[in-house]
């Protein structure tokens, strides 16, 4: 049934265009931007950011990308990889400035409401160098921009979902031509205590006689799930009509999170805690002067973090006793520096320097010393990571683009050799706006703060990671006015890296990071994106995007015994896909969201044991959407089925996720003026 519907969908295309009538086709060539010159881009559709408000980032990237999105439910941690790297290889950066945890290297993309997102997009591989280093996979670069208001605004979001889930997004704006304000609010919450079939677990069926007459797997809850997140988001923009633009973005963020407990788990959820609280704050001020061939920008930034995680058990008198109070405190701050200067329409030049200065502490405060005495374990370390690049493009005509970059970065004292990339791009056929791309970077990756310092465990001599990557593509765009547009993209990937950091157990009871692995990763990356009109106001749309990723170890065997070698990295799915259709008529909208993901192996071997490898899944959601029109104002009442074929799936080992669901959603916009 499942495969059925996608092969409709993907045969709906065909079957539409021959319906339609044939005119004369017009061909739409505009000039590209000369900053994309040779990238390989994924701009993420703005519908599909404020889709509903219960999205967070790893949803959008999950239906609307190729890119790995590994999760451990709602409200849980959500992590992106490109291309058979590591989360900690993806570079995130928000307004501009680097959201990836000091400490960890990597982004939780739960905690990253779609609605706070007015442009997103992914820099696959060496095209992340254009924007930050260390994406030795790519980058994920997110922002907002002025709401474009004209006086006041308001819109107010109520969803109400099962397992008695309720999300709240309300949004403030105000605007004239110089002042641009923009307030938005979420806040969800919920129990998250679905049901879920246990294949971890088997019960006995007794006959009369107590003996064992048959097994079967047992149905439990998602235990110690619970979660309330709340994200405030605040923005003023002046800008002075003359040329110069001041910006103030500041967000907040409050977690509460419980930590569900595993398939695994025969303990009773009453007698511990394991929950995880997060305050986060982010602040970015910029300025930026605009001239007819030249731009100059300014940022400064600060985030603060804090982060709780407590575990408690009962120990046995009904008295939670504290076993891990881990406290972490985050500082960093930011300033960049950008300019971009126009030489006429052949040539760009770009210089950006930028600075982010970390100062972090981390503590366990519940260890227990041989003299009995509580000891305070952890570190407290600050670092400076500098960054500056500069860029040259050329487009001579309007068929040929080149582009050489130059990055040069510092990690403490520690500095990186000049991070070379290079880009050229042609238009090899003006019908169809057929084009060819090919790239080639270098790039490094540091060691986080707790590979190097983490106690116990850190490894203070541990070498920064390295790598190249190769690209080469095609693109195409077909378009016949107010009937039907197509494009789509084919890429090759090949890339190597060198000191892949893995941590791995010690004869010391404990884990800590080296560098042991070169991993060979490439693979093909395929994108189409399809829309047609026809009478009496219908649309349809169809996207798709395909990517295979063979990510292997090419590493020496750790011992005799090592299997790993040669095989597929552990939680790296060879294929990936996904497909969302839509169909718009007058005012209603259905939308068909479909992914899968291939076999996960979860050991280094890949041996196909019992625990060894996670199974594929398909994922299907269905939203249905009615807008209406009154005199006071703009409504939007929707419908949503997640999971609609009630697949037993997982995403991360032992960690259960939610069957077949369903959300209701209610948009008011209220109208001040016709």
């Amino acid at each position: 049934m499942k495969q059925l519907i996608v092969g409709l969908l993907l045969l709906m295309p065909s079957a539409l265009m021959a319906q339609t009538r044939r005119i004369p086709q017009v061909t739409i060539y505009g000039k590209r931007p000369m900053k994309e010159i040779g990238m390989q881009k994924t701009q993420m559709d703005s519908t599909a950011l404020k889709e509903n408000i219960a999205l967070s980032m790893a949803d959008v990237l999950t239906f609307n990308s190729s890119i790995f999105v590994k999760s451990y439910g709602r409200a849980t941690l959500s992590t992106v990889a490109f291309r058979g790297t590591s989360p900690s290889h993806t570079q995130v950066t928000w307004n501009g400035m680097r959201i990836n945890n000091p400490m960890l290297g990597m982004t939780d993309f739960s905690m990253i409401p779609s609605y706070f997102i007015d442009d997103a997009s992914l820099l696959h591989g060496t095209s992340s160098v254009n924007e930050t280093g260390g994406g030795l996979g790519g980058a994920v670069k997110l922002s907002t921009r002025p709401a474009d208001a004209d006086g006041f605004g308001l819109q107010y979001v109520q969803g109400v979902g099962s397992f008695k889930t309720f999300d709240e997004f309300l949004r403030l704006t105000y605007g004239d031509d110089h002042w641009q304000t923009s307030t938005r609010v979420v806040f969800s919450s919920s129990p998250n205590d679905y049901t879920y079939r246990n294949r971890d677990k088997k019960e006995n069926i007794y006959d009369e006689e107590m003996n064992i007459v048959g097994q079967y797997y047992p149905k439990e809850k998602n235990r110690s799930g619970a979660f309330k997140d709340l994200h405030l988001l605040q923005e003023v923009y002046y800008n002075t009509r003359k040329g110069n633009r001041f910006g103030m973005n500041a967000w907040l963020i409050h977690s509460n999170r419980e930590l569900p407990m595993l398939t695994t788990d025969y303990g009773n959820e009453n007698d511990f805690e394991n929950r995880q609280r997060e305050l986060t704050f982010r602040g970015i001020l910029s300025w930026d002067h605009m001239r007819e061939n030249w731009k100059l920008a300014i940022k400064g930034g600060y985030i603060h973090t804090q982060m709780k995680y407590d575990y408690k058990r009962d120990a046995g008198n009904g008295v939670m006793t504290p076993m891990t109070r881990s406290r972490s405190k985050i500082n960093t701050f930011y300033g960049q520096t950008e300019g971009e200067y126009y030489i006429g329409r052949e040539w760009l030049f770009t210089a950006t320097a930028s600075v982010h200065q970390h100062f972090v502490e981390s503590r366990d405060k519940n260890i227990i010393r041989q003299d009995g005495n509580k000891a305070v374990v952890g570190y407290s370390k600050g670092r400076t990571e500098f960054s500056g690049v500069a860029s040259a493009k050329w487009q001579p005509n309007e068929r040929i683009g080149l582009s050489a970059v130059v990055r040069k970065e510092m990690y403490g004292v520690d500095w990186t050799p000049i991070i070379p990339a290079f880009f050229v791009d042609g238009v090899v056929s003006k019908k169809g706006n057929l084009m060819l791309k090919a790239s080639l970077s270098r790039n490094f990756r540091f060691p986080t703060l707790n590979d190097l310092y983490f106690l116990p465990g850190g490894n203070p001599d541990l070498k920064r990671e390295s790598g190249w990557t190769y690209d080469i593509g095609a693109s195409f765009a077909l378009v016949e006015e107010n009937i039907y547009s197509f494009s789509g993209s084919v890429n090759w990937f090949d890339s190597h890296v060198k000191d892949w950091i893995l941590w791995l157990p010690t004869t010391k009871g404990f884990f800590s990071p080296r560098n042991v692995k070169n991993v060979h990763a490439y693979g093909v990356e395929l994108k189409n994106d399809f829309t047609i009109t026809l009478k009496d106001g219908w649309q349809l749309s169809l996207n798709g995007t395909l990517s295979w990723t063979p990510s292997i170890n090419e590493g020496e065997p750790m011992t005799p015994a090592d299997k790993s070698v040669g095989k597929q990295l552990p939680y790296v799915p060879e294929w990936s896909s996904s497909i969302t259709g839509r169909v718009d008529w007058k005012r209603w909208s259905l939308l068909y969201k479909w992914c899968y993901y291939s076999v996960r192996h979860t050991m280094s071997s890949n041996e196909f044991t019992l625990t060894g490898k996670l199974p594929p899944y398909f994922m299907n959601n269905l939203t249905l959407e009615r807008k209406v029109s009154t005199k006071w104002a703009e409504l939007s009442f929707k419908g949503a089925i997640n999971n609609l074929f009630d697949e037993e799936y997982l995403s991360v080992l032992s960690r259960p996720m939610p069957g077949i669901n369903f959300e209701l959603f209610i948009s008011i916009t209220p109208v001040f003026s016709r």
